[in-house]
């Protein structure tokens, strides 16, 4: 079980860190509605990505770069709630609310 909670949480960051990397219909919706810039959304992609790679290490047995990644998932989406609290858009800010979720299961 616990493994398959990480792959999803893989799976889903690479996914997501893709689709902010291409500047996707619905990325650049949801960061413009909490002030997030488009220039930012490659260093976010980026971010995110590094995450699953990291998790996907850490499945392969370099266990403290998978803890290392899944403690900077947990901030990074620690961040991006903020951001959707700050902003008051709180319907947009489940999406991260569930990928904290699942960074905080890899452990």
């Amino acid at each position: 079980m616990h493994t398959a909670v990480i792959v999803t949480t893989i799976v889903l960051n690479a996914a997501i860190g893709v689709a902010d990397l291409a500047k996707a219909r619905f990325v650049l919706a949801t960061s413009g509605a909490v002030d997030v810039p488009p220039s930012w959304l490659p260093m976010l992609g980026t971010l995110k990505l590094a995450g699953a790679a990291g998790l996907t290490l850490g499945l392969l047995g370099v266990r403290p770069i998978g803890v290392a990644a899944g403690i900077g998932l947990v901030l990074f989406y620690v961040g991006a709630i903020v951001a959707h609290v700050r902003a008051r858009k709180f319907a947009s800010g489940i999406a991260p609310l569930v990928f904290l979720g699942l960074a905080i299961a890899t452990f």
